[in-house]
């Protein structure tokens, strides 16, 4: 993308973070804020282009607006600078809070999220609300109430991101680093399920995780048990008591969530901390919303989007506890320490995918050897179904597509897996739902073994989402380094693909990896007798070259990869429930039949 590029999109940025229209005098501020050197005229030229497209629209005498077009572009137009410019936004908010603590006057971050009022009764949903409120399950129950258009409302929460601002305006270093899913059993904190980095993705880490399923807030407030989301970040032991002092100030005036609180260099809830830093877990500010979205009311929830006055909000709960706080909180457990069921960390997918990638022995030439698989179970009496949708989505696909698959029944197991499942890197393929079978899939990491295994340095850098066309480019990325889930798995459970004929446009899930330049040579040989063979290849890029709208460091180029998940994204498009494990065993390649 070029630089005259990359400044139509910073411009579409910032009429994105405008409610009103605005001019070339306020943009080419807000440009100069951002490092880019553009004066009026500069502004009004780059913005007559952006008429031309349709991205942009002129209001008056007022200036100009974005366009859905616009949005549409901006989404997908720049993804490879929006995997740092997530973080970088967080960084920005966290700057920009100044929350006075004596005086509850300031900036705070809000979540903002929709509301469709032919759907759904306002009041019943405040109820479920003040529920989670009350049972402490959210930041703040400091809220906002905004009418938008005729059959919609809009509500601001306060964001966990707040604490961060807070603890760095009374001089706290504070460092986010996960968005997750936390379980809780009996009312304790038990440790982090899945975890994102908020750096190297295209998409908020906790807003990877609203989707159906996922998220079960309201059983922890009626029975002590389930999941629900929370951050973590860390910050620097000598500043500890100051902090405790800070976030004990916030709690009086309604600002809480606060889960956990480790100690030096100890992991808390699952998550390990470098020696001379302390742990903090806060609940997600939007998990009153997930409780919502988990009753069927229709919610469209978007996280840390604005910044709010405090003073402008009001609590949806009045009452104060004995403690003077806003919150009564259901959660057990002494928040000054990591406890023992903390032990267990967190699976990161990075270290699971190298000791896989490490067990592929494929040989080419005698198409012998194991690779790497995926593991999806369905009932049984949907396969027949399923693998239709398999074979038809590969006949219309056929270049995007990994053919081959195995059917794993109720009482097979993998006998390239420790059985015993001793090893957290390993995990069996024996299914233990007698109702289920598995469909086991190629997983791309596959192709990193394979390279690895002929003395070429392959690095799975990001899973993501593909959009096809003349033009095809990532809409989505999210980095396989500080996850605990696949990328693929996200993407399919927040119904992102659409790889069913006839749908446009088609998104696939794909991979990037990246290898040495001077490697590229023996790699091109390698990757185009595996394109042979059916395995989707569908770019092998140049050194420096963003490859699908995806970067890959210097002096490296970028390969492109389909995900052996296709198929079966496939199926749950059609509706069949099905339950996907990415990266989850070996499997020898001779025992797989193919979708021809």
């Amino acid at each position: 993308m070029s630089e005259s590029q990359e400044k139509i999109i910073e411009i579409l940025r910032i009429l994105n973070e405008e409610d009103k229209a605005i001019g070339a005098k306020v943009i080419a501020n807000e440009l100069n804020n951002k490092g880019y050197n553009l004066g009026e005229r500069a502004v009004r030229y780059h913005m007559k282009i952006l008429d031309e497209k349709g991205f942009a629209e002129r209001v008056g005498y007022s200036g100009r607006k974005i366009t859905k077009l616009g949005q549409e572009e901006l989404k997908k137009g720049l993804v490879y600078n929006q995997v740092d410019f997530i973080f970088s936004k967080f960084e920005e908010m966290i700057y920009q809070t100044d929350l006075d603590l004596k005086t509850a006057i300031g900036n705070v971050i809000v979540n903002t999220s929709k509301i469709n009022l032919e759907t759904t009764k306002y009041n019943k949903l405040e109820e479920s609300m003040k529920e989670v409120f009350k049972a402490g399950l959210g930041v703040s129950p400091f809220i906002k109430i905004e009418k938008g258009k005729e059959k919609e409302l809009f509500i601001k929460t306060i964001c966990g991101t707040t604490i961060d601002g807070m603890l760095l305006s009374n001089g706290i270093l504070t460092l986010p680093l996960y968005g997750g899913l936390l379980k809780i059993k009996n009312n304790i904190p038990q440790r982090f399920t899945e975890l994102i980095s908020y750096k190297k993705t295209s998409i908020t880490p906790l807003d990877a995780f609203i989707a159906d399923d996922v998220t079960s807030v309201v059983d922890v407030v009626k029975k002590g048990t389930g999941i629900i989301p929370a951050n973590f970040r860390v910050i620097p032991y000598e500043g500890l008591e100051k902090a405790k002092e800070i976030l004990d100030k916030a709690s009086k005036i309604g600002i809480n969530g606060v889960i956990s609180i480790g100690k030096s260099g100890k992991s808390v809830l699952g998550i390990p901390v470098n020696e001379g830093m302390v742990g903090i877990a806060i609940v997600g500010g939007v998990a009153p919303l997930c409780a919502a979205k988990e009753l069927g009311y229709d919610i469209d929830i978007k996280l840390s989007e604005k910044i709010a006055k405090f003073e402008n909000l009001t609590p949806i709960i009045n009452q104060k506890n004995n403690s003077n706080s806003y919150q009564n909180k259901i959660l057990k457990g002494n928040t000054d320490s990591a406890k023992e069921f903390t032990k267990q960390k967190v699976p990161f997918l990075a270290s699971k995918a190298w000791n896989l990638i490490q067990k592929v022995d494929f040989d080419i030439k005698s198409s012998q050897g194991n690779l790497i698989a995926n593991m999806s179970y369905l009932d049984e009496e949907d396969l027949d179904e399923a693998i239709k949708i398999m074979k038809n989505s590969y006949k219309s696909l056929k270049d995007y597509m990994n053919p081959y698959y195995k059917i794993i029944n109720n009482t097979e197991t993998n006998n390239n897996i420790d059985s015993n499942n001793t090893n957290p890197n390993n995990t069996s393929f024996s299914n233990t739902d007698s109702n289920k079978i598995g469909i086991a899939t190629i997983c791309s990491l596959s192709i990193d073994g394979i390279l690895i295994n002929n003395g070429i340095i392959s690095t799975p850098k990001y899973g993501g989402l593909l959009e096809l066309g003349n033009n095809p480019q990532f809409v989505e990325l999210i980095s396989y380094n500080g996850s605990s889930i696949d990328p693929h798995e996200i993407f399919i459970l927040k119904n992102m693909t659409s790889i069913k004929e006839k749908q446009n446009p088609t998104k696939i899930l794909a991979s990037v990896k990246e290898i040495p330049l001077i490697a590229k040579e023996k790699s091109h040989e390698i990757l185009d007798n595996l394109s042979k063979m059916g395995f989707p290849i569908y770019k092998i890029g140049n050194p420096r070259e963003i490859i699908y709208n995806a970067k890959v460091d210097s002096y490296n180029f970028g390969v492109v990869s389909g995900s052996g998940l296709n198929p079966i994204a496939a199926i749950k498009e059609e509706g069949i429930d099905v339950n996907i494990k990415a990266v989850q065993g070996t499997i020898s390649f001779d025992e797989m039949e193919t979708l021809n």
